[in-house]
């Protein structure tokens, strides 16, 4: 018989850290049927509102026309088509990179990267908050793993003044996916001789957000030639599926040699390559759904403040409601979604342990309309 697994997940229901799932129907988007009922929702993560948009999911019907649903097989295998050498080729051009290569997940990507470039001999500096996969990389690589306090720049130079190890990887997020601030990434790159070391930034949450045309953190802060490792996922502000990596034509070719996560794995379908495409332009040329996003924050912010909601320091999409316990977070949550309005409570071991928090996500597909709403729902249950 399997080993026991009850205690644990009592545990779980006792300290209010029980993870349940809820079934939604139809496309993404602010209003959406989950467990049957028509909710707002406040927690996705399509931050310029791509992921029902009519020409992508167009591109993608005319693509599966032409390679079918599923690609077959791995990259290096016949898995890797015209659509997803297209998108390679536009995401290096658009990031300002010289080459770029898919992976099928952001966290497969993280580990894939970390794992193929260091070893037992080598050292990993990361924030403390990084995302979990960078954490798992690390560890799966083998290098010595060394963690700053969160946005620290004076910690992270105290780690930089030891001595050298063989290689060096200093990794940050771009935008942290719980509280919803930015790296400092031009104070980060000051901080570091590069001999034998690099920077890798994981910009799942900035990547077609931040910056005038979009291109994340490295934009915002232009500072992109300064960031040797470029990680970006497709499936939150392009509304697609997938993740990439940037780099040098060194980098890009050491991978596809040696990252097992790329190696090992089934291309992801040609025809969401191709829908991907179609997301890069609008991301590129439609401005206008930043600024409306900007808005939507700042109309939140504004009225948060009014009613007195402990925000976190955040001019992202990623609003998050500071709680505190996991209980009164539950609580407020459920109390949201009595109001049919979603909102997700965010726990340890997601985040420390006193700070469970609400997490609000905010699209441009919002409307300045629903945010009054969810101030509103947010004043009767704080």
């Amino acid at each position: 018989m399997m080993f026991e697994l009850n205690g644990f997940l009592q545990q779980q229901r006792e300290q209010d850290l029980y993870r349940t799932r809820i079934t939604c129907e139809g496309m993404q988007a602010p209003l959406q049927v989950c467990e049957g009922k028509p909710v707002l929702s406040f927690c996705s993560n399509d931050y310029l509102g791509l992921a029902a948009d009519a020409r992508i999911a167009k591109t993608l019907r005319d693509a599966i026309e032409k390679y079918g649903v599923g690609s077959g097989a791995a990259h290096l295998i016949n898995g890797h088509t015209s659509a997803h050498h297209a998108l390679e080729e536009e995401l290096a051009e658009f990031t300002g990179r010289e080459r770029a290569l898919l992976f099928s997940t952001g966290y497969m990507a993280n580990l894939g990267v970390i794992s193929a470039l260091l070893g037992r001999n080598d050292e990993v500096i990361a924030d403390k908050l990084v995302h979990a996969s960078l954490i798992d990389a690390a560890k799966l690589s083998g290098a010595k793993l060394q963690r700053y306090q969160h946005g620290d720049v004076s910690a992270l130079q105290s780690r930089l003044e030891k001595p050298a190890v063989t290689k060096r990887l200093i990794v940050t997020d771009g935008v942290f996916s719980m509280d919803g601030d930015i790296a400092p990434l031009p104070k980060i790159l000051k901080q570091f001789d590069k001999t034998n070391s690099a920077v890798l930034v994981d910009d799942a949450h900035g990547f077609g957000v931040l910056g005038k045309h979009g291109g994340g953190c490295v934009e915002h802060f232009n500072c992109n030639d300064d960031v040797d490792i470029l990680m970006g996922t497709l499936g939150k502000a392009f509304g697609t599926f997938g993740a990439f990596v940037a780099g040098s034509e060194e980098l890009i070719e050491t991978l596809i040699q040696s990252a097992r996560s790329y190696i090992f794995t089934t291309a992801m379908p040609a025809a969401i390559a191709e829908a991907t495409r179609t997301s890069l332009k609008i991301v590129k040329t439609e401005n206008e759904r930043r600024e409306k996003l900007k808005s939507l924050i700042s109309q939140f912010r504004t009225g948060a403040r009014e009613i007195g909601l402990n925000l976190a320091d955040s001019i992202t999409p990623i609003q998050p409601v500071i709680v505190g316990s996991s209980k009164q977070a539950l609580k407020m949550s459920r109390a949201l979604a009595e109001k049919d309005i979603l909102v997700t409570a965010i726990r340890p071991p997601t985040v420390s342990k006193g700070s469970a928090r609400l997490r609000i996500t905010f699209s441009a597909a919002h409307t300045e309309k629903q945010v009054e709403e969810l101030l509103s729902a947010l004043e009767l249950v704080a």
